[in-house]
């Protein structure tokens, strides 16, 4: 019989599926768990070695041999601290060795408590994966540390061999041995070519990348407009319809993508998903993740076999063609949103604010020839108006165009007194009196003090301070003024920002 501990049973049978064959324990009452159930599982050769320091270097010994990685398990404390010189000597020889270390609870760090220490990250840039796991006690904490486990097998081969350190806190009672077998777990592969045959029904999502990608024929392609490409784009109003056909395997490539709705559609789905990047990182956004492509994402697209389901594809398509037009209805910033997408012409850049700019912005198609771009590697808005001015000043004198609401605005407006050349800037600034997102959130307070404080509720205007930085300043107050400002936006000859007063 097994541990009971569920992080033990992953790492078991995910060290097994890395190809680990050897494993040197140490003793300790700490890592009993894990020890236990390497030697009783069946599936490793085990070494017994009581010298830590020693033990390290014997694992060393075994995976130089073969090139196999190699795994040695040491108990909490200072234990750890004497594999120390092996992983140093592991890291120059590049040798795939595994340091699994038991670890207490981290509450229990630096409170007196015996054999503890900080145990996570302890060999710094000398290891080249260093994963601290969670404790095991729900869906979400069993695929943490699967995928953490995962990534660091992962990376004791990638690229380069080296050592990796994994380290399990393991909370009492220790020496519960209940399990009769490992369980069956999710292993995530990295491969430089397509791994088997794509399922009829593979769907192709393209996240944001900063030029476009040719969408291949007959597989349904979501493209948000971050993306710069062409697809399915109006995924929101789809992911609900039952009656589409479902995909059996889904493609990303590219970065972030922006519809909570289709990740929260695919992690509900189950469906295998396969990531390309070129820089090979494990990026598992559905908690599905199986395969990591590391290569180009035209690469990709050229390796890619004819469709053998054109139906799905066309079933994606029609389902978004037969979608009827937005109604923007008396939502001022839905329409100055259009309005400006409407605007935009071949050669301009569209710069788009986080939060509700960017969502309002994919409600409507891009015009071709348009680079979009927006902040999303980490979806802040602080500075979303002076990464304009920037590109402002590269993409000179093609005209850049800046949509973003009043948060976004205010938070960054010194943006505008840098002494940057922005002549061919235009800024459509959706003033609704604090953060509009914040309104559409489940159990936001509708009103009073904690309302106005989470959504940064204000009663300012730009026009004073765009006057005084220089600027031209055009303003909307409701549908009937937006026409006549959007034209004199379009035809301005100096930097200008549009206020639409949208609260």
């Amino acid at each position: 019989m097994l541990s009971d501990k569920q992080s033990v049973l992953q790492l078991a049978a995910l060290l097994h599926a890395h190809g680990v064959r050897h494993a040197v324990l140490c003793p300790g009452s700490r890592c009993a768990p894990i020890v236990h159930t390497l030697l009783e599982c069946g599936l490793f050769t085990c070494h017994r070695v009581t010298d830590e320091r020693s033990a390290a270097f014997v694992a060393l010994g075994l995976a130089q041999h073969g090139g196999e990685p190699a795994a040695v398990v040491c108990t909490s404390g200072t234990a750890l601290l004497n594999m120390h010189p092996a992983v140093a000597e592991a890291y120059y020889q590049q040798v795939p060795l595994v340091v699994v270390s038991a670890d207490r609870p981290a509450a229990w760090i630096d409170q007196q408590d015996g054999q503890t220490l900080p145990q996570p990250r302890v060999f710094g840039t000398l290891a080249r994966r260093s994963v601290d796991l969670p404790e095991i006690h729900d869906e979400t904490s069993a695929w943490h540390a699967n995928r953490l486990i995962n990534e660091a097998l992962l990376e004791c081969r990638h690229r380069v061999a080296g050592p990796v350190h994994i380290n399990m806190p393991i909370s009492e009672p220790l020496y519960q041995f209940t399990t009769p077998q490992l369980p069956s777990v999710r292993t995530i592969a990295r491969c430089t070519a397509l791994p088997h045959a794509l399922p009829a029904r593979t769907m192709l999502v393209f996240g944001q990348m900063p030029a476009p990608l040719d969408p291949p024929q007959g597989f349904p392609c979501i493209a948000e407009n971050l993306s710069n490409s062409r697809g399915v784009r109006r995924i929101d109003e789809l992911v609900d319809d039952a009656s589409l056909p479902a995909p059996q395997l889904v493609v990303t490539l590219g970065g972030h993508i922006l519809s909570k709705k289709l990740k929260e559609y695919l992690r509900r789905s189950g469906v295998e998903h396969w990531h390309v990047c070129p820089d090979g990182a494990v990026v598992d956004t559905f908690c599905r993740l199986t395969h990591v492509l590391e290569m180009q994402p035209a690469d990709f697209l050229r390796a890619l076999p004819s469709c053998a389901d054109a139906a799905f594809a066309d079933a994606w398509k029609r389902a978004e063609e037969n979608l009827p037009a937005p109604d923007t209805g008396d939502d001022l910033a839905l329409a100055a949103t259009r309005a400006v997408m409407e605007l935009l012409q071949p050669g301009d850049t569209l710069q788009l604010g986080n939060s509700s700019a960017v969502r309002l912005a994919q409600r409507f198609p891009l015009p071709q020839g348009v680079a979009v771009r927006c902040n999303r590697g980490t979806s802040g808005i602080e500075g979303s108006l002076s990464t304009a001015v920037g590109c402002a000043a590269a993409c000179a004198p093609a005209r850049c165009f800046c949509l973003l609401g009043d948060l976004s605005f205010f938070y960054d407006m010194n943006a505008l007194w840098n002494a940057v050349p922005k002549d061919n800037l235009r800024i459509v600034l959706l003033n609704s009196s604090g953060g509009r997102i914040f309104n559409t959130l489940p159990g936001m307070p509708g009103q009073g003090a904690s309302h106005d404080a989470i959504a940064g509720a204000h009663n300012q205007s730009a026009r004073a301070w765009a006057e005084s930085a220089g600027l031209g300043y055009l303003s909307a107050v409701n549908r009937a003024e937006l026409p006549q400002a959007m034209q004199a936006l379009a035809i301005a000859k100096t930097v200008t920002l549009l206020e639409v007063m949208c609260g």
